[in-house]
């Protein structure tokens, strides 16, 4: 069976290996980076005090009991703190939770079967297997999930919960009238959502990252966004009727790749 630790994860600069440890639960098949670092709108620092997190997103295989007994954990989340002051937020789900997002088209999800070679930390033979198999989870379905995602960004954006939100980002929506990390979020999903109908294909890395980092700084008003959001979500609405894509995932294949890594990984930890 693959098994991550610290071995692994003490590449992430700014943590020790105690809190690398931490972060990544037994039996990890596939770690990539999640969020800004990925899409290439990561920013350091907003002032003295606070950062952009950096976020990972991880897919586990559970212990025996999981799958034979009455014990089961379907989700790792742990946000840690550097050295550097940086917040590493990570999320790990179980392999069976993670399929079962793959096929809602959950956008935050699929984006780890489509990651460039330089932003996985770790791929066991397990895990390239699902990156081999991600088409099997491409459909038309994906339309409502990035629309839907989008949605909840655009009501984000200009109702604002400041409980949640740092001194600096506050301070930015005091200026601005709107969170604009938001609205960097909105633009980036209706873009990526309508890439995925057309080609089948999420394109992680962001091409127009320098743009998606003045909306994410300010520098577009809210009308900007707004007219841009509108003509985005006519142009994702025309593309989920012209994709190629199938209406649906393969539920049949999925079931057959799931079934066939948990029957490999049971008959081991039962040898």
């Amino acid at each position: 069976m693959d098994d991550l630790t610290g071995s692994v994860l003490h590449k992430l600069k700014g943590l020790t290996r105690e809190q690398c440890d931490e972060i990544a639960p037994r039996g990890a098949i596939l770690v990539g980076y999640r969020g800004s670092v990925a899409h290439g709108t990561y920013t350091p620092t907003y002032g003295k005090s606070e950062h952009d997190d950096k976020d990972i997103m991880g897919v586990f295989l559970g212990p025996l009991e999981h799958y034979l007994g009455l014990t089961q954990v379907k989700t790792r989340e742990k946000m840690i703190r550097g050295k550097d002051g940086v917040v590493w937020d990570s999320v790990f789900y179980e392999l069976r939770k993670f399929v079962s997002l793959l096929l809602k088209s959950n956008p935050n999800v699929m984006s780890l079967l489509w990651l460039p070679e330089h932003l996985y930390i770790h791929v066991s033979p397990i895990g390239q297997k699902l990156i081999d198999n991600r088409d099997i989870f491409a459909s038309k379905q994906a339309y409502h999930s990035y629309v839907g995602y989008a949605y909840g960004q655009l009501k984000r954006m200009t109702h604002v919960n400041s409980s949640d939100l740092g001194a600096k980002r506050k301070e930015l929506v005091a200026r601005f009238g709107f969170d604009t990390k938001n609205a960097g979020h909105l633009i980036r999903l209706l873009r990526e959502g309508i890439e995925f109908l057309t080609d089948g294909e999420v394109h992680v890395v962001r091409e127009d990252a320098s743009e998606l980092k003045e909306i994410k700084n300010g520098e577009w008003k809210l009308e900007a966004v707004v007219t841009e959001a509108t003509r985005l979500f006519d142009l994702a609405q025309k593309a989920y009727i012209n994709s190629p894509l199938p209406s649906k995932p393969d539920f049949h294949k999925a079931e057959g790749l799931l079934a066939g890594i948990l029957a490999e990984h049971i008959l081991l930890e039962t040898s």
